[in-house]
């Protein structure tokens, strides 16, 4: 325990006390090892330039960033025309969250997680502890409150994303310019500014406190999921992190259902939370569950009007790999400011749903077998490297299983005959005797042998997807 302080909150009766000891105690829910697939949902004031990527509220006041280059040729000086002039363009006008929540069930999601508020300081929610929201600015919506009525009546479970950390120090650049962020009527938006490398004061954390324990017992998120910086200054958060565990693990056993925290790098120790990697991936199976976060965009994760999109190949390849090794995998998009969602990103969604109706069965409720995969494309491993994997081949197989059912994924189209080495009768990594194997989407057992080499099985020319092959192997009785 790094150190104590005097807490702005009661912790609720219940299991959980405000210590590492007693959060270990922590279960991942059932619902969340079974999802392994959920939308993340990047949208707010950033969306509305259109430009770079969601941190143009930062590089706008970064001289000698093209940014802020860009910012001065297109709205003008900083002083004139600040990051605040630009939320009553962030109208919303066109959003209809019922739409939303059944285009990530067609996606085959099965949970949604809302940036409550992103860096910028711009809360989504309709917040007693700022001015500075949704509800009363801009769409003039409660967007956390329509957005979780509208999942949850689809059947999703929704969660919340948090980054108010950030904004400690987002803004830092409008000081050493003239701009608006000097000027006392705007700090409920910008922030105290204040250079990175200083550690958040009291003042700042206690309400970082208040509104996450706001945004849980208003919207009973059942995701709560912290960007990195609370790792980065751990010794100021570590505190308040397990303050704001025990609150929230108490309330979730007071409403009796099963939530999780997502963290990034050191911030939690392993247990007490779910671990989070930023558009990367493991090279092994992990014994603690996981999630990587990454986004339909390659540059951007809110809106931009020259996105760089990802091909759903890919994302069903990366979900396929993470499941095999104890993960699961949230994927963002980026809606428009009107609330629509470009329709690049709905094609993408709707492609990775398909192959889901096919294959979710070797995907949903499973868990990693002994092994998690075998082939030659080495995944590199660790955060914001996802892109340094090279394309995985039909050798590439994953793991999954269900019971004493086990399924066998190539990630790539193997051709006319898949080899599954792992299941060699000489390695006696699967022991039991197989009685059939099955393609799913394809509706006749599979011919197959079985020797030194691997399990031999031959396949039909034509596939049910174009994207990653799932077999299907039933031991007899």
């Amino acid at each position: 325990m790094t150190g104590e302080v005097k807490s702005p909150i009661a912790i609720p009766p219940g299991p959980f006390q405000p210590t590492w000891e007693s959060l270990r105690n922590y279960k991942v829910p059932e619902w969340y090892l079974d999802a392994k697939f959920g939308i993340f949902i990047h949208w707010g004031v950033y969306s509305v330039p259109a430009y770079d990527n969601e941190w143009y509220p930062r590089h706008m006041y970064v001289k000698g960033h093209h940014v802020f280059q860009h910012h001065l040729q297109t709205y003008g000086p900083q002083d004139k025309f600040g990051y605040k002039d630009f939320i009553p363009m962030f109208t919303a006008e066109k959003w209809n969250p019922k739409e939303w929540a059944r285009l990530f069930k067609e996606a085959g999601a099965k949970y949604v997680v809302l940036v409550a508020e992103h860096h910028d300081g711009f809360a989504l929610w309709d917040s007693a502890y700022t001015e500075w929201n949704a509800a009363k600015m801009g769409p003039k919506r409660d967007i956390v409150k329509e957005l979780a009525e509208a999942v949850r009546a689809e059947g999703l479970v929704f969660g919340v994303s948090y980054h108010r950390a950030e904004n400690w120090w987002f803004f830092n650049g409008g000081r050493e310019i003239p701009s608006d962020v000097q000027d006392p009527r705007y700090r409920g938006l910008y922030g105290p500014a204040q250079p990175r490398e200083t550690p958040p004061n009291e003042e700042f954390l206690n309400e970082w406190l208040l509104r996450a324990c706001e945004l849980v017992d208003k919207y009973r998120p059942q995701i709560f999921w912290f960007d990195w910086y609370i790792a980065e200054q751990h010794s100021a958060f570590e505190p308040y992190l397990r303050l704001f565990a025990a609150y929230y693990y108490n309330r979730a056993a007071e409403w009796g259902v099963g939530v999780a925290i997502n963290y990034k790098l050191h911030a939690f120790p392993e247990g007490t939370a779910v671990w989070d990697i930023e558009r990367g991936k493991l090279d092994r199976m992990h014994p603690f569950f996981w999630q990587t976060d990454t986004s339909i965009c390659k540059r951007s994760w809110g809106y931009i009007k020259n996105h760089d999109y990802r091909t759903p190949d890919s994302v069903v390849d990366d979900l396929v790999d993470i499941v095999s090794k104890n993960g699961c995998l949230l994927l963002n998009i980026a809606p428009r400011p009107d609330g629509t969602i470009p329709e690049e990103q709905q094609q993408i969604l709707r492609e990775v749903g398909r192959w889901l109706e096919i294959n979710g069965e070797a995907i949903y409720g499973t868990r990693p077998w002994i092994v998690y995969g075998e082939g030659p494309t080495r995944v590199v491993s660790g955060y914001l490297k996802e892109l340094e994997t090279p394309p995985f081949t039909g050798r590439d197989i994953r793991f999954t299983r269900k019971g004493k059912i086990l399924y066998a994924i190539a990630l790539a189209d193997p051709g006319e005959e898949m080899v599954i080495q792992s299941l060699s009768t000489n390695l006696r990594l699967y022991e039991d005797e197989v009685a059939e194997v099955w393609m799913l989407g394809y509706d006749k057992p599979l011919e197959w042998k079985r020797d030194e080499t691997g399990l031999r099985v031959k396949l039909p020319k034509q596939k049910p997807s174009p994207h990653a092959v799932a077999l299907k192997i039933v031991p007899k009785e």
